[in-house]
């Protein structure tokens, strides 16, 4: 497995908090951590940013993508609402997480409670080239469903 070196930034007020860390020694995803000051409730259908006070500097050539936790989502029924969503390179902020509450109760986000996942990404930059004609497939056009038998 190819190791990558993230420099991270602690908020202030937000020492006494996890850094994101793997749960599992083959886990592609660390867990994120909310770092809010009072309890959150997301009522069904509600969304919010949640914060996780850091900031984080990728290399040149990296993205970081914010996923949803698999038992949060099967569990609660929450979801992270712009999935996944991306951390550029050249973002300095403090990195955010905007969870929605996909289920029909109130669910409470508690400081220090795990609420996504980060995962670490080589990024490819692509060049489009204009082309009269594109190699013909057997799905062609086809299109969403259109592989169901």
């Amino acid at each position: 497995m190819q190791k990558v070196q993230i420099k991270i930034q602690i908020e202030p007020g937000c020492e006494d908090l996890s850094l994101p860390k793997y749960q599992t020694e083959h886990a592609s995803g660390m867990d994120l951590i909310a770092a809010v000051t009072q309890p959150v409730t997301l009522e069904p259908g509600d969304y919010q940013l949640i914060p996780t006070g850091i900031r984080i500097e990728l290399p040149i050539g990296y993205e970081a993508q914010v996923r949803p936790r698999s038992g949060l989502a099967i569990k609660s029924g929450i979801g992270v609402l712009n999935s996944p969503g991306t951390i550029d390179a050249d973002y300095r902020g403090n990195v955010g997480v905007i969870l929605i509450n996909h289920s029909k109760e109130s669910f409470i986000i508690h400081r220090g409670d795990r609420i996504a996942q980060l995962v670490i990404q080589p990024v490819l930059k692509a060049e489009f080239k204009i082309e009269n004609k594109l190699e013909q497939t057997k799905r062609n056009s086809g299109g969403f469903g259109s592989t169901d038998q």
